[in-house]
């Protein structure tokens, strides 16, 4: 198989980069010999420590206020450094557009009207009504129609696992991991997705009634939240004890069930296969998350108007009402999961 430059682009958040994995895996396998470099935004960076398959990332930041300056750097880089093959995500006609004047020979992106159709060497009909994972490993059949899809996967090393193991209490009772936060992008988007701090607290009280350790974790953008928990609950903080992306993907999979809501977090879950209790607020979990024995989702399903974020609105609504689950559901899924 001969050497190829691909140059890969997808813009969103860490949580899109991972639901993209299977592109990247699929691609290796197509051309094992291959270089592959990932056009993302910056704030999503950190996905190259996830996979062995990314030789390179290309931070392009456009939701800076000179993004097309960004994109005219980006596609004067691009044309200096010969790409074989480009594929990209996205459903702006707008994506055409570059790759093509990126001068790079083989196109592939999502079909999006005439621009699409006339500017790419092939426009892979778009299906938004499915896992989004799915979604983008569709464009691999611009390159082999056979292509087959895998789940995100997160390959863990032994030293991986060894280096947080000692992080967990030896009581005989189960762990249970709750990760309560979402991305400070969602939260200066008025995406609301998480619980208050009082509500995570119950949820916290209730599972150590059941007799199981509970232990919180996070990054720097959930610092705010889990300190706010703390100081109201008794439990296992975690926060600072992983110092990467890995360590915590090691945590989630050694925990006996692990509570999030949706975010990067709960994909890394899916990478790793950890056992899921996913708490979906307005999004819609048919996109978000894969059909599996270990994920469990929990919503308020007495509601009609859910899901409701980017199919029908682009920012939650005051009453919230998608959130407001009874924490005895989420209970009994940790029960469900940690028996199984």
């Amino acid at each position: 198989m001969p050497h190829k430059n691909i140059l890969l682009m997808n813009f969103g958040g860490l949580g899109d980069e991972i639901l993209f994995l299977p592109v990247i895996d699929s691609l290796k396998t197509l051309y094992p010999e291959s270089s592959i470099s990932l056009v993302l935004e910056p704030r999503s960076a950190g996905i190259k420590n996830l996979t062995p398959f990314i030789d390179e990332v290309i931070p392009c930041d456009i939701k800076n206020k000179n993004k097309y300056t960004e994109l005219l750097k980006l596609i004067f880089d691009v044309r200096k450094k010969h790409f074989d093959i480009a594929l990209s995500s996205g459903a702006s006609p707008f994506i055409s557009v570059i790759l093509f004047l990126m001068g790079i020979k083989q196109r592939i992106g999502y079909e999006c009207g005439f621009m699409s159709r006339l500017l790419l060497s092939n426009a892979v009909k778009l299906n938004k009504k499915q896992y989004a994972a799915r979604m983008y490993h569709d464009l691999v059949r611009g390159l082999e129609d056979g292509a087959e899809f895998n789940l995100p996967t997160i390959e863990l090393a032994h030293s991986d696992l060894y280096s947080v193991g000692n992080l967990f209490e030896e009581n005989g009772k189960k762990n249970v991991l709750i990760h309560p936060g979402v991305s400070l992008m969602s939260i200066r988007k008025n995406i609301i997705k998480s619980f208050s701090a009082e509500k995570w607290c119950e949820i916290i009280e209730k599972l150590k009634d059941c007799g199981f350790n509970v232990y919180l974790a996070g990054g720097p953008d959930d610092k705010e939240i889990i300190d706010n928990i703390s100081s109201k609950v008794s439990c296992f903080n975690l926060f600072g004890k992983t110092k990467n992306l890995i360590e915590l993907a090691a945590l989630m999979k050694l925990s006996d069930a692990v509570v999030c809501v949706d975010s990067a977090p709960m994909h890394i879950g899916v990478c790793v296969r950890a056992k899921l209790c996913a708490i979906f607020a307005g999004t819609d979990e048919k996109k978000l998350i894969a059909e599996d024995e270990n994920f469990k989702v929990v919503t308020n399903s007495s509601i009609d108007c859910r899901p409701c974020l980017w199919d029908k609105r682009s920012c939650s609504c005051e009453e919230l009402k998608c959130l407001d689950i009874n924490t005895d559901k989420i209970i009994e899924t940790v029960k469900k999961l940690t028996c199984a």
